[in-house]
C-alpha cells in the first residue's frame, strides 16, 4: 500500500473521530458554500457541489444544514466571504506537501500553516514548487467484500474509469475529475456503497522515509488536517508497514 493510501486511511479514521466533535461538519459546510458559489446551487449541474453534498450525507449531516450551506453559497441570507488558498511546501527529507484551505482570513491561515510546517521540520515553498509531483484524480475506495474484482473492473472501465488498483484492504478506482461523478454513480447503482469517494491529488513519485522522519511527517500532516481552515492535505511520503505499526498508525 502506498504512502498516499496509508495517509488516506489515517485521514478517514480521523474524520470519523472528528465528526463527533463537529469539526468535519464545519469543513464540509465551507466546501458546500464555496462549491455553490462557484458553480451554482444545483448539485445535478454542479459536480463539485454534488461531491460535497454526498460527502456531507456520508458524515450524517442533517439535510437542513446542507440546504442552508447551499443557500448561503448562492447568496441567500448573506454569504460568508470565503476564499480558497493552496499552499505548497516540503516536509522532512524533502517530502512534497500540498494543503488546500478555505478561509475567511488569509493572513491567519497562512501564519498557522507556516507555523505547523516549521514546527515539524518543513517549510512553505513558492507556488508550483511541488504541484508537479501530483496529478488530480477521482479516487473511489470500495470494500473487497462488496463486489468481485472482475465485476468492479468491468463496470468501472466501461463507465470511464482509468484503472482499478488492489490496495490490499480494498479496491481503489481511479478516474479523471471529469468522469468521477459518472463512475461513482455506476458503482452505487451496482448496490455498492464506497468507503470513500473524492477528487484529490495523487502523487506520481514517492519519497521513502525512515522512522524518525515518518513520525515527523505524520505529525505534520495530522496538525495540518486538524486546522479548521484546511480542507485537504496531500503528500508523497512512503513508509514500510513495520514502521507504520510501530508508530501506531495501522
Amino acid at each position: 500500500m502506498s504512502g498516499h493510501s496509508k495517509w488516506a486511511n489515517i485521514k478517514r479514521r480521523k474524520e470519523s473521530q472528528d465528526a463527533t466533535r463537529g469539526k468535519v461538519f464545519g469543513k464540509l459546510i465551507r466546501e458546500i458554500t464555496v462549491a455553490a458559489r462557484m458553480g451554482g446551487p444545483d448539485p445535478n449541474a454542479n459536480s463539485r457541489l454534488r461531491t460535497a453534498v454526498d460527502k456531507a450525507r456520508g458524515a450524517n449531516m442533517p439535510n437542513n444544514t446542507i440546504e442552508r450551506a447551499i443557500k448561503k453559497g448562492s447568496g441567500e441570507g448573506g454569504a460568508d466571504t470565503f476564499e480558497e488558498i493552496t499552499y505548497e511546501g516540503y516536509g522532512p527529507n524533502g517530502v512534497a506537501v500540498m494543503v488546500d484551505a478555505i478561509t475567511d482570513n488569509r493572513n491567519r491561515t497562512t501564519a498557522e500553516v507556516r507555523h505547523i510546517f516549521s514546527k515539524y521540520g518543513g517549510n512553505l515553498g513558492q507556488d508550483g514548487c511541488v504541484s508537479w509531483v501530483f496529478e488530480t484524480k477521482g479516487i473511489i475506495q470500495v470494500a473487497k467484500d462488496d463486489i468481485a474484482e472482475e465485476r468492479l473492473m468491468e463496470i468501472a472501465l466501461e463507465s470511464g474509469a482509468e484503472d482499478v488498483v488492489d490496495e490490499e484492504e480494498y479496491f481503489e478506482v481511479l478516474s479523471s475529475p471529469e468522469d468521477f461523478a459518472t463512475v461513482s454513480d455506476v458503482i452505487k447503482k451496482e448496490g455498492v456503497n464506497p468507503i470513500s469517494a473524492e477528487i484529490t491529488r495523487r502523487p506520481t513519485t514517492m519519497v521513502a522515509l525512515e522512522e524518525t522522519d515518518a513520525m515527523k511527517i505524520l505529525k505534520l500532516l495530522d496538525l495540518l488536517q486538524d486546522n479548521d481552515d484546511v480542507q485537504q492535505v496531500s503528500s508523497n511520503f512512503d513508509v514500510s508497514e513495520e514502521i507504520m505499526e510501530r508508530l501506531g498508525q495501522e
